[in-house]
């Protein structure tokens, strides 16, 4: 088992499940991630090659933390009540990035980066959507202001906003994934005279 990889996906399942409530705060979270992330791919882009290995952790660290804090100071002057509910996923994005860093996310090709990245993103509002949509019968209650969002059905089953349903719910989704894609491997019968 490749223990900086369990790790790092044990570190998205937190983002996943903690922060995949309804959509609006997936979008917020997706977006904080996606800028942290990114700007701080393209600040240790020059100081790899620069820094040795003892010192690669530490200015990782500092740089991480740096932007991380930004993040969350913006958002909490942009709009304070979405950082009330979602400044706790700053640290833990700050701290992704120094996962990620040591995993070699990004050392691999830009493509598979992105890919990885896309396939997080869908996964994250697939699960919000289906969080939101059975949790409280609507879907974008929190997007706009003055906007009571899609309604599709009066009441919702509760369970499915809280982390044990999200649980549930992204086994289930794993569940017919792997039902999807698994490939028929029935041995062919012959048929004996």
């Amino acid at each position: 088992m490749n223990t900086p990889a369990t790790l790092s996906n044990s570190m998205m399942l937190v983002l996943l499940i903690g922060a995949t409530d309804s959509v609006a705060g997936a979008l917020a979270t997706l977006l904080m991630f996606t800028v942290v992330v990114g700007v701080y791919g393209l600040c240790m882009a020059p100081l790899r090659s620069r820094l040795s290995s003892e010192s690669l952790l530490p200015v990782s660290l500092v740089l991480a933390a740096t932007l991380a804090g930004c993040a969350d100071i913006f958002l909490q002057r942009v709009a304070l009540q979405w950082h009330q509910l979602f400044s706790l996923y700053a640290g833990l994005i700050g701290l992704q990035c120094v996962v990620i860093e040591h995993n070699g996310f990004f050392r691999r090709p830009v493509r598979n980066r992105l890919k990885l990245c896309g396939l997080f993103a869908v996964l994250m509002i697939v699960l919000a959507v289906l969080r939101e949509l059975i949790g409280q019968g609507s879907i974008g209650h929190h997007l706009p202001e003055h906007w009571q969002g899609l309604i599709l059905f009066g009441d919702g089953l509760h369970f499915a906003t809280l982390a044990p349903g999200a649980f549930i719910l992204l086994g289930l989704l794993l569940a017919a994934r792997q039902a999807w894609t698994r490939t028929c491997d029935l041995p062919e019968e012959t048929h004996h005279p």
